[in-house]
């Protein structure tokens, strides 16, 4: 099933669409009086839905949106998605995890040599604030401090269930389901400040930070929930910048797989519903040059069995 956040008027609600369908929604607030049935309350935000998921009447909420989708009497519940403003599925979420250098071309393409099968390495991990999350649609904005934006396409896991020293074993009962995040990445911040005096650490610091920027992590379009993607090793990955391909990969080429990502994570932090878990970028990132982003570039993240997410750079006036 996919969970969507929409904008009625000013009012934000939750549209479900049935496995395998496109562009049907539902609209849970009209619906509201047939889902009670499934102990669905419609004034839940994505993160309280989030928190009583799994659970007995999942099935049974499942079928209940399959037949109001499909049945023409009931039009007025439901909903095109080409037709609707689409928010971000979380807009603050609690923690956005992301892997650095978790796909081994990607890790060369940054001028960086590619990891031996007989090494022994570590998951790299950095946060992003939630601040930086946009949804589908939503503006890109690039400010006086962007010199150099590049973009990272990556399958996010919206983890759904709190756990701390999660086995990988299990890793799989803690994931509420998939969307697309796009790493967005400030390459040379701080560069135009003249003769600075440079700290042994300040390049990795202007890295880091150039990951912070506001909008710097559209996510969505929306969320699918796990029971729909039975293997998430094995999808297509692609960028089009102003439609011209620029990335292309597959996450069966992780180094981390997504159970190896939540045991060690959860060993460092615990891991609470809504966080989101950033799983790394294939080959074909922007990392410098001609990569950078300007203004009106329309850059279109696709990954399948979840969708396409769309955004617009837009340069601050």
């Amino acid at each position: 099933m996919k969970v969507a956040v929409f904008k009625h008027k000013e009012e934000r609600r939750i549209g479900f669409a049935p496995k395998g369908s496109i562009n049907a929604f539902v609209d849970s607030v009209a619906a509201s009086d047939l889902l009670k049935q499934c102990n669905y309350d419609a004034s839940r935000d994505m993160l309280s839905l989030i928190q009583s998921w799994p659970n007995n009447q999942h099935a049974q909420l499942e079928k209940a949106i399959t037949r109001i989708a499909n049945d023409p009497s009931l039009a007025e519940m439901q909903l095109d998605v080409a037709n609707l403003k689409l928010e971000a599925p979380l807009a603050r979420p609690g923690k956005i995890i992301c892997l650095a250098g978790n796909y081994r071309e990607h890790i060369v393409e940054s001028g960086y040599a590619a990891p031996q099968q007989s090494d022994i390495i570590t998951q790299q991990l950095f946060l992003k604030p939630a601040s930086a999350i946009i949804g589908d649609g939503d503006g890109i904005v690039i400010g006086s401090n962007n010199v150099t934006v590049g973009w990272e396409t990556e399958l996010a896991a919206v983890i759904g269930k709190r756990g701390r020293n999660i086995e990988a074993a299990s890793a799989y009962d803690h994931v509420f389901g998939y969307t697309i995040l796009n790493d967005l990445s400030e390459r040379r911040l701080n560069s135009r400040i003249e003769n600075r005096t440079k700290r042994e650490m300040d390049g990795f610091f202007d890295w880091l930070a150039g990951k912070w920027f506001d909008g710097f992590a559209p996510c969505g379009p929306w969320i699918v929930t796990a029971d729909e993607i039975s293997d998430p090793h094995n999808l297509e990955i692609k960028l089009t910048v102003n439609g011209q391909l620029r990335q292309q990969g597959n996450t069966r080429d992780m180094i981390f797989s997504i159970p190896e990502q939540i045991a060690y994570i959860s060993s460092i932090m615990t891991l609470e519903p809504g966080d989101i878990i950033s799983t790394g970028t294939p080959v074909g990132a922007g990392v410098g040059g001609d990569a950078s982003l300007r203004d009106g570039d329309e850059l279109v993240c696709e990954i399948e069995k979840i969708g396409t997410l769309k955004n617009r750079v837009r340069c601050a006036d």
